[in-house]
């Protein structure tokens, strides 16, 4: 819940003499929504019902994603009756979006997302402003970052490239986490223009082939990827990838988004998405980047609902 100080706090940084659609916008990135997806993905046991939780895009901050409100939405989820919960990187505030905000430590954070709880455990990879926020971590080109460190020190798994065996009730699948794909800037791009001409200007950390190699039977396959980007290249071995970093456009009008991050525009915003009997779902996320407005995009908890019913969104 934001207080009334932060809300006339936030409703000024939306500009003096703001418009009824500017403070609607402000606001909806408040309004926390719970999205239920209900299918049974591909190569999928029978029998296997697995509830997953899944929360992206936090760009902690104060105010817009402060402290008490991402204790809030931790509750939230915790009680949602989840097998497991899958965080899917950028945990940390945009750098644009800073110029509005305060930074908040990785370990404060970290520390309130170790209070989620969930049978099968927390689960987590990381995103693209979790590696840019550090200009040690850009100038040697390789991690460790503070944001995979500091979920490390709580307890939390961080995959880059790697995958578990995991089951429930005897049932088993794998879980692989892929390294983020927009790690570095490249040498010859710093400017914040992250996308010319539809090409990204940044390297990854990516090896969705070594990934891979380490799922030693034909139990069901669930991979996160921060950006969905991948996804055309994703085999039919891979039962569902789960990605965010999207935002859901963060801004859509009349179910367009005019701006997504991504190599391939709109054709993987948000939402349920098959593709040549392959599937992927893309979270909207919870938190903001560029500026900390929302509008036809709310904030969104995911939940996942496998091996139920042949379907989409509920």
């Amino acid at each position: 819940m934001i207080s009334r100080r932060d809300l006339l706090k936030m409703t000024g940084i939306a500009g003096a003499g703001s418009t009824a659609l500017s403070g609607y916008a402000l606001a909806e990135a408040f309004r926390e929504k719970v999205t239920v997806y209900n299918l049974t993905p591909p190569n999928w046991t029978s029998g296997l019902k697995l509830k997953l939780a899944v929360l992206a895009d936090l760009h902690v901050c104060e105010p817009w994603m402060s402290l008490e409100r991402l204790e809030e939405i931790v509750e939230q989820t915790n009680g949602l009756g989840a097998d497991g919960i899958l965080l899917l990187g950028d945990y940390v505030v945009g750098h644009r979006l800073g110029k509005y905000s305060q930074k908040v430590s990785n370990g404060e954070w970290a520390t309130v997302l170790a209070k989620l709880s969930a049978p099968l455990g927390v689960h987590a990879v990381l995103g693209n402003h979790d590696w840019w926020d550090s200009r040690e971590v850009q100038d040697r080109r390789a991690g460790p970052t503070p944001a995979g460190l500091a979920l490390q020190s709580v307890g939390i798994s961080v995959y880059e490239n790697n995958a578990i065996r995991l089951e429930k009730e005897g049932k088993p699948f794998w879980l692989a986490g892929l390294g983020d794909q927009w790690a570095f800037k490249r040498r010859d791009d710093e400017s914040d223009e992250s996308l010319r001409g539809g090409k990204v200007a940044f390297d990854g950390v990516d090896d969705l082939p070594g990934t891979l190699r380490q799922i030693t039977d034909d139990a069901p396959l669930l991979l996160m990827a921060h950006e969905p980007d991948i996804f055309p290249v994703v085999p039919e071995r891979v039962s569902l990838t789960i990605s965010g970093h999207t935002h859901g456009g963060q801004v859509r009008i009349l179910g367009y988004a005019p701006i997504v991050p991504s190599r391939f525009g709109s054709r993987y915003a948000y939402g349920h998405i098959v593709e040549d009997g392959r599937h992927l779902v893309v979270s909207g996320g919870l938190g903001c980047s560029s500026l900390p407005i929302r509008f036809g995009s709310p904030p969104e908890i995911v939940v996942l609902e496998l091996g139920g019913a042949e379907g989409g969104q509920v």
